[in-house]
């Protein structure tokens, strides 16, 4: 939750967890999670510092989790774990790149026609309302596109 130290970490096993940010009163939506996918707020579960996001469930979820303490203690002691783990950091680092650079470069139009290209899974479990916050739109922009393509 915004404003908590984040002590756990947790693993999907069923359903879809959201991460967003508060900005003065308006959601914005961070990033999606599903099924086998690790989830946590990263950087407060890294530094010890309050979250600056909150992560809520939208669908029902079956999650497993591991305290920090637990999971510092098997990076030390499983390096393939270890290793592993740097990689799905460094995947997620590079999705969060192009994200960030659709927002530079490419129209809310080409954002939505990326996502149902590259994430159609997102469009088909996702609320509307997510996904235009998500793509930096808004409800009715988002339906003015969906309408053309």
């Amino acid at each position: 939750m915004e404003g908590d130290v984040s002590k756990k970490a947790y693993f999907i096993e069923k359903g879809c967890i959201r991460l967003w940010y508060n900005n003065n009163g308006k959601d914005i939506t961070f990033q999606f999670f599903f099924e086998n996918e690790g989830v946590s707020s990263f950087e407060s579960f890294n530094t010890g510092q309050p979250s600056l996001f909150t992560m809520e469930a939208i669908e029902p979820c079956v999650l497993q989790w591991i305290h920090k303490d637990d999971f510092d203690a098997v990076l030390r002691e499983e390096p393939l774990i270890k290793e592993d783990f740097y990689k799905v950091i460094a995947e997620r680092q590079m999705k969060y790149m192009h994200h960030f650079l659709s927002f530079l470069k490419d129209t809310p139009k080409q954002r939505y026609a990326n996502l149902l290209k590259e994430k159609p899974h997102i469009i088909k479990r996702v609320p509307l309302q997510y996904i235009a916050s998500y793509l930096g739109i808004t409800p009715v922009s988002l339906s003015r596109i969906r309408k053309i393509i």
